[in-house]
């Protein structure tokens, strides 16, 4: 039994080795898994924000491709990534839910930078944030015409990731 408890150490060793060597060669070590890609999107439960147009479930349900954005005015990455959802939004409407945010603030934020979102719905709470399985914000979400999520992106979106991961999740989502 002594033997065995002096081998016990380099074996730990060994196997944690082996779940570091694991996780370092994974495809994309940055991506952050998602369970929801390939299902339905989960019910969408939002306030209304704002004068515009209210974000709905059954808006989210509507056919055609659609992209919603989890975003907070006192998020800086939110701040960096504003200027390329007016880019998504010239092809297809990006919805916007804001995350655990004052309403005030959150519509002051969009009268400075101005508003790329189709609709808007305040999630004040953050319990439709944690039925997307949120991080954090910014988080985006590309949904297909079915109402299937195809990528969950989180982080702010930079030009390097629209070319890289939203665009053709967007191609593909419309079937191209």
């Amino acid at each position: 039994m002594g033997r065995w408890l002096m081998l016990l150490p380099p074996i730990l060793f060994a196997a944690l080795a082996g779940l570091f060597w694991a996780g370092m060669h994974r495809d994309d070590p940055d991506r952050l898994p998602s369970a929801l890609e390939g299902k339905a999107a989960p019910v969408l439960q939002v306030s209304k924000l704002g004068d515009g147009p209210g974000l709905s479930d059954a808006l989210l349900r509507a056919p055609g491709v659609k992209v919603v954005n989890f975003w907070a005015s006192w998020c800086a990455p939110c701040r960096a990534e504003h200027p390329m959802l007016s880019v998504i939004a010239e092809t297809v409407p990006v919805y916007g839910v804001n995350y655990k945010d004052d309403p005030a603030k959150a519509l002051g934020y969009l009268d400075e930078l101005g508003n790329p979102y189709a609709a808007l719905g305040a999630d004040l709470s953050g319990r439709t944030g944690l039925d997307w399985g949120l991080y954090g914000v910014p988080e985006t979400f590309v949904i297909d015409a079915k109402g299937q999520i195809l990528l969950r992106f989180p982080g702010p979106i930079t030009e390097r990731a629209m070319d890289a991961t939203i665009r053709p999740a967007l191609a593909r989502a419309a079937g191209k």
